[in-house]
């Protein structure tokens, strides 16, 4: 057992943190979260896979890496959905999710189902999910820090900030300056040495996305709340007789007396 495989065993507890509570606090039930649900699935088992915990062939770990890679981005991009304060950014997000999905089609087409094909798609994932998640700390970063609130939104977009920061390093190293082959043979420590960096940094931001989960899950359920008294509200002032003073002027009458 080396460093690699011990931090590689820690990375993966880290990563299945997510899987477990947002299975646990019942997020699943939100589209957005049950797509970095089915990311995080799909990331610890080929952590799995990597770290030879289950034993498969080349072709099985290969394919599933590669898999793994093209999903990244729909998913990541599909999860910013939950963040969508406007019909507007909502429909251009999934248009730009086809029109990434179609991107990924025609570069297999061309190119393979291959790491040649991988290689090429994952710069702009990379990219366009730094940007978002970029975008989306400063806005909810400035809440939390002088408003208290979207605590939660500021600490999952902060790991996914430092996450795709990383990725987008060790992306450089890897297929741009490959700095893991040397006079065109590749030295398999430094291979290690990137897996380890990888590794360190994926129990970093799940710890971190973790927390920001517990967080947000506190907000969702109270909004989840407020919407079944709305509808319970709604269905009995519906069916109520018509008051000379409507509900809402009444409500309002009395939070001004209970001020005064």
């Amino acid at each position: 057992m080396n460093w690699t495989f011990t931090i590689g065993v820690a990375s993966t507890i880290s990563l299945f943190l997510p899987v477990f509570f947002i299975t646990a606090l019942k997020l699943t039930r939100h589209k957005s979260f049950l797509a970095l649900f089915v990311y995080y699935v799909s990331v610890v088992v080929y952590n799995l896979l990597t770290l030879q915990i289950i034993g498969v062939s080349h072709d099985v770990l290969l394919y599933w890496g590669l898999a793994n890679n093209l999903l990244d981005a729909p998913l990541m991009l599909y999860f910013f959905l939950y963040y969508s304060s406007s019909i507007r950014f909502y429909r251009r997000t999934r248009w730009l999710i086809i029109a990434f999905v179609t991107f990924e089609a025609l570069v297999i087409v061309i190119k393979g189902f291959n790491s040649n094909a991988i290689s090429v798609i994952l710069a702009p994932g990379i990219l366009l999910t730094l940007f978002y998640s970029m975008r989306f700390f400063a806005k909810h970063g400035k809440l939390a820090i002088r408003h208290g609130k979207a605590t939660g939104k500021a600490m999952i977009a902060a790991a996914l900030v430092f996450a795709y920061g990383c990725y987008g390093l060790l992306y450089l190293m890897y297929y741009v300056f490959k700095v893991h082959v040397v006079n065109g043979v590749v030295n398999e420590q430094y291979v290690d040495d990137t897996f380890l960096i990888y590794y360190l940094c994926t129990v970093f931001s799940s710890l971190l996305l973790t927390a920001g989960i517990v967080f947000e899950s506190k907000r969702v359920h109270k909004l989840n709340e407020l919407k079944v008294t709305r509808k319970e509200l709604q269905m009995i002032y519906t069916n109520a007789p018509k008051m000379a003073t409507p509900f809402r002027t009444a409500m309002l009458d009395f939070e001004k007396e209970h001020w005064n």
